[in-house]
C-alpha cells in the first residue's frame, strides 16, 4: 500500500466495503460490458447479423478487464468509452466488430450510472431501515421516562426520552418515503442515440420505427428496468441526479439534527453515545468522553448537504442536448454523496444501538425546572380548594420571580416549592404531589406506542429490521 499519495478517506476510513465496491472501476466497467451484451442480444433478436458465438465470446469476458491495456488505449485515443471498446475487442476478436453497434458513449455511461444509482439507493434504504428500527427500540425502552423538553433551547414542558427518539425516527421515516419514491421513478436511458433521436438505430433497422422502439424496451428489460425515460438528449436529464442528491441530503439533514441533539444531551450528561473500554476522549484531558461519533455524523452529513449545489448547478448548465462539463463533476459528486451517506448511517446505527441513558441525571435536571412548570396545576388545585384565582396567581408570580433570581444570581437550588409551602395562601395543598413529572408529559408514552404500531411496524413488516453489517473502522 502506497502512502505517498492522497487517498479518499470515504474509502479508507468511513464507508462500507459494499458501497465502495458498488462505485469501483471493476463494477463500472463490468457493467459497461453487460450493457454491450444486452445491446448485442437485443439487436440479434430483432434481426441484425450477430451470431450466438459472438455473444458467447462477449459473455465469457465480462469481468476479466485489463485496466493497464485500457489505460494505454485511453492515452492514445483520449476517449474512455472507445478505450474500453478496444480493450473488450482485444479479448473478443470475433465480436469486436459488433461491440457498441449503433450506440453513443452515453449508452454505457448513463445506463451504468442509472443501474449503480438504483443499487446504491437500495443499500442506503437498507441502512436507513436499520437505523429507524434501532431508534424505535430505544423509544420503546424509554417510552415513559420523563425528561425536560426544550424550545429555543430553553426549558419547556416535559416530554419523554422515548417520545424524543420518535421525533428522530420520524425524520428518517420521511426520508425513507422520499427514497422509495426516487427508486420507484428510476428508469433506463436505454438506446436513445447520440442526441436522443435514435437516428443511428433507425439507420441500422432500415427505417423500421417499431424495431427501434422494441430495441429500446428489450435493452431496458435486460438491464433490470421496466420503463425508459420518455425523452432524453444525449444524456438522461440531470434532473434525476439532482433529485437523488437532494434525497441523500435529506437523510444527512435528519442525521445531523439527531447527532446534534445527542451532543447537547451528552453535555447535560443525560444521554451518551457508546464509549469503548480503551477509547480515549482527549489526548490531554484524560477524563473526557467526547461524543466523537455524533460529531463525525455531523461532519460527514455537512459534506453530503454541500453536494446539493453541485448537482443543481450541473442540471442548470446542461446546454441544449448536453455539455460535457457534467462529467468530471458527476464522477466526484454521485459516488461521494453515496459513500458519505453510507458512512453517516453506519455511524448512526452504531450510536443508536448503544445509547447510554442516565435516568437519575435526567430526573435531577427536570426537577430543577419542574417547580416552575407545576405552578399552573398548583394554581388550579388551590382555586378548587376555595382560593381567589387572581390573588393566587400574583402570589405565584412573586415567588417564582424570587426563586428564579436566587437560581440565577446566587447559583442556589430552586426553592420555589419551599416558598409556596411557607405561604398561607397555599395551606393544605399537597405541593409534592404536584411534582410528579409523569403528569406533565401528556400523551407522550401513548404517542410512542401509537407511532411504533402505526408507523414502525409496517416498515418492519415490509423490510425487516436488520441493516447490512458494517463496522465503524475508526
Amino acid at each position: 500500500m502506497s502512502h505517498d499519495q492522497y487517498e479518499n478517506p470515504l474509502i479508507t476510513r468511513y464507508a462500507s466495503k459494499e458501497m465502495s465496491h458498488l462505485w469501483s472501476a471493476q463494477r463500472k466497467f463490468s457493467t459497461w460490458r453487460k450493457l454491450w451484451i444486452a445491446l448485442a442480444e437485443s439487436e440479434q433478436e430483432l434481426g441484425l447479423p450477430i451470431t450466438d458465438a459472438q455473444i458467447a465470446e462477449l459473455k465469457a469476458h465480462v469481468d476479466d478487464i485489463d485496466f493497464e491495456v485500457a489505460r494505454g488505449h485511453e492515452n492514445r485515443l483520449r476517449h474512455d468509452v472507445m478505450a474500453h471498446v478496444h480493450t473488450y475487442g482485444d479479448i473478443c476478436p470475433s465480436a469486436k466488430a459488433i461491440i457498441h453497434l449503433g450506440a453513443t458513449s452515453c449508452f454505457v455511461t448513463d445506463n451504468t450510472d442509472l443501474i449503480l444509482l438504483c443499487d446504491a439507493l437500495e443499500l442506503v434504504r437498507s441502512r436507513l431501515v436499520g437505523v429507524i428500527d434501532s431508534l424505535a427500540r430505544f423509544a420503546e425502552q424509554y417510552r415513559d421516562l420523563p425528561c425536560l423538553g426544550f424550545t429555543h433551547l430553553q426549558p419547556a414542558q416535559p416530554t419523554t426520552v422515548g417520545k424524543r427518539a420518535c421525533l428522530w425516527a420520524y425524520d428518517l421515516v420521511l426520508d425513507l418515503e422520499d427514497l422509495e419514491h426516487r427508486i420507484s421513478l428510476l428508469k433506463a436511458r436505454s438506446t436513445k442515440g447520440t442526441t436522443g433521436t435514435q437516428a443511428s438505430f433507425l439507420k441500422l433497422f432500415d427505417g423500421d420505427h417499431e424495431k427501434v422502439r422494441r430495441l429500446e424496451q428489450l435493452v431496458a428489460e435486460k438491464i433490470g428496468f421496466t420503463e425508459c425515460y420518455a425523452v432524453t438528449g444525449q444524456t438522461y436529464s440531470r434532473k434525476v441526479d439532482s433529485q437523488i442528491v437532494d434525497t441523500l441530503s435529506g437523510v444527512a439533514q435528519s442525521s445531523h439534527k439527531t447527532a446534534t441533539d445527542l451532543r447537547l444531551l451528552a453535555n447535560r450528561k443525560e444521554v451518551e453515545e457508546p464509549f469503548e473500554k480503551e477509547q480515549i476522549g482527549s489526548s490531554a484531558m484524560a477524563y473526557k468522553r467526547n461524543p466523537m461519533r455524533s460529531e463525525r455524523i455531523c461532519s460527514l452529513a455537512r459534506f453530503v448537504m454541500s453536494l446539493q449545489s453541485s448537482a443543481a448547478n450541473t442540471l442548470a448548465t446542461q446546454w441544449m442536448e448536453r455539455t460535457l462539463d457534467d462529467s468530471a463533476n458527476r464522477r466526484l459528486v454521485l459516488p461521494q454523496a453515496f459513500l458519505a451517506t453510507d458512512a453517516v448511517l453506519i455511524l448512526y446505527q452504531n450510536v443508536t444501538s448503544g445509547l447510554v441513558v442516565y435516568p437519575q441525571v435526567i430526573a435531577k435536571n427536570l426537577g430543577e425546572e419542574l417547580p416552575f412548570m407545576a405552578t399552573e396545576d398548583i394554581l388550579m388545585t388551590a382555586v378548587a380548594a376555595g382560593g381567589d384565582r387572581q390573588d393566587l396567581h400574583e402570589h405565584i408570580r412573586q415567588h417564582s420571580q424570587a426563586a428564579a433570581a436566587v437560581v440565577k444570581s446566587e447559583g442556589k437550588p430552586n426553592d420555589l416549592l419551599k416558598r409556596l409551602a411557607e405561604d398561607d395562601a397555599f395551606a393544605g395543598i399537597d405541593l409534592h404531589a404536584a411534582m410528579d413529572a409523569r403528569q406533565f408529559v401528556g400523551r407522550a408514552p401513548e404517542q410512542v406506542d401509537e407511532f411504533i404500531a402505526e408507523v414502525i411496524e409496517p416498515i418492519r413488516s415490509k423490510y425487516g429490521s436488520d441493516a447490512p453489517p458494517a463496522e465503524v473502522s475508526v
